[in-house]
């Protein structure tokens, strides 16, 4: 299976991100943790905020997708996301700070009533961002 490969495009609004061959890839989706390889069965879901790894003949490359939606057919894949980013266009800082808030959000610190779910999504962004620069280096 190795010298198949899937055509992956991976679209944010801003940009076309990635467009490539894959031989796999691996993603966070609301019903749990995939990995496709080509010739995979025809699936459309949701994707949630974390790390998605594209594995090519050369080798493996992660960036951080901030949820979207991904269809996936035998030959391609589509990923449509709110945001997708590489490891070096991650500010560290920034996102170690949004950490920080959505985890005092989280824990009633802030004294206002909260969306918990914007808060949880909102850590989840903040952690993906962290684990995937710590990947570039």
């Amino acid at each position: 299976m190795a010298d198949k490969t899937v055509q992956l495009q991976i679209v944010s609004p801003d940009r076309i991100f990635y467009e490539g061959e894959a031989t796999m890839v691996e993603m966070h989706t609301s019903e749990g943790d995939i990995g496709v390889y080509p010739d995979h069965i025809p699936l459309t879901t949701t994707l949630v905020p974390g790390i998605i790894t594209i594995t090519e003949t050369e080798g493996e490359k992660q960036a951080a997708i901030h949820s979207g939606f991904v269809e996936i057919l035998g030959d391609k894949i589509t990923i449509l996301a709110e945001v997708a980013e590489w490891p070096e266009e991650i500010d560290v800082h920034r996102a170690e700070e949004a950490k920080i808030r959505a985890e005092r959000r989280l824990r009633g610190e802030d004294g206002k009533e909260i969306n918990v779910f914007r808060a949880e999504m909102a850590l989840r962004r903040s952690i993906a961002r962290i684990n995937l620069s710590k990947y570039s280096k």
